[in-house]
């Protein structure tokens, strides 16, 4: 399988013998895509292609016996988890490849925009601990410090979260 993966696109290309091998190698770096072709000598991986898919940015694979593989799908689909019945070819691999690259792009846009938004969220926080300092220092109305906020900015060419968090090492120290 590792074959299969060309080190221009998949790099670097981790291989673990057991769950628990995978378990520490999750936990020390982040990943794109987790392949496990289950078992493994410790365990099935049920669990952990769960936890991974759910946790984690990663898009993860789980090649299962075809004997069971309805059954494991059924479990893990929810979570995000694709899964393929074995044996499969290395055509059905490849093909297994793409979507999963196809899936990590559109998760990759999913990521920016709740880094946005957090980092929005993070600036209406301080401007309005800005805001609730000047109205307590300053003795303004909840609008009066809005306004202030914005045509300070405005003047001193800043943005409202640089002002604020002047505002706050100003007052907080």
């Amino acid at each position: 399988m590792k074959s299969m993966l060309p080190e221009s696109e998949y790099s670097p290309i981790i291989t673990a013998s057991s769950i628990s091998a995978a378990q520490r190698e999750t936990a020390s770096r982040g990943f794109d895509f987790i392949i496990i072709n289950a078992p493994l000598s410790d365990d099935i991986g049920l669990r952990f292609a769960i936890d991974c898919s759910s946790s984690k940015s990663a898009v993860v694979l789980l090649l299962i016996r075809s004997e069971i593989h309805a059954e494991v799908y059924d479990k893990v689909f929810e979570s995000g988890v694709f899964t393929l019945p074995k044996p499969l070819s290395p055509q059905d691999m490849k093909t297994a490849f793409r979507w999963m690259k196809s899936a990590r792009e559109k998760l990759k846009v999913f990521e920016q925009k709740s880094v946005s938004i957090n980092d929005k969220m993070q600036e209406i926080r301080l401007v309005n601990k800005a805001k609730w300092l000047l109205i307590s220092n300053e003795n303004m109305s909840e609008e009066e410090a809005h306004k202030y906020l914005e045509q300070q900015a405005m003047d001193l060419c800043l943005t409202k979260r640089a002002l604020a968090e002047g505002i706050i090492k100003e007052y907080e120290g």
